[in-house]
């Protein structure tokens, strides 16, 4: 075998190996993707009764509804920020931007916060 003839099947070698890291580079970030991530840490709020509910590392996806009284103060001891809504499906414009690890967020006096989804 020539010199050349090796360079050539040393530089296909590397490609081959190049294009199968590559593939499954991707397959495993595919893979980790669909896990579940969650913001790292507890939320907890007191309801209008004096109850305290306590969620710890929930889903950063979606919208998470508080119990049906709503929530007076909300501690976001998260690793990610929030957004408190007046609503149950978090939508409307009576909003609030709670930033990581921030405490006692009182409600307006118009009523308490019903839901609440991370900023991510």
């Amino acid at each position: 075998m020539s010199v050349t003839a090796t360079a050539t099947a040393s530089s296909r070698r590397r490609s081959t190996g190049l294009a199968a890291g590559t593939a499954l580079l991707t397959l495993a970030l595919a893979g980790c993707s669909g896990l579940g991530r969650t913001a790292v840490g507890p939320v907890t709020y007191t309801t209008e009764r004096d109850r305290t509910v306590s969620t710890n590392s929930p889903s950063v996806k979606g919208c998470h509804k508080m119990d049906s009284a709503g929530a007076n103060e909300v501690e976001n001891g998260t690793l990610i920020d929030m957004i408190l809504y007046r609503t149950p499906d978090c939508t409307g414009g009576e909003t609030i931007y709670i930033p990581t690890t921030v405490t006692d967020v009182k409600a307006p006096p118009s009523g308490p916060w019903l839901s609440y989804r991370f900023v991510h």
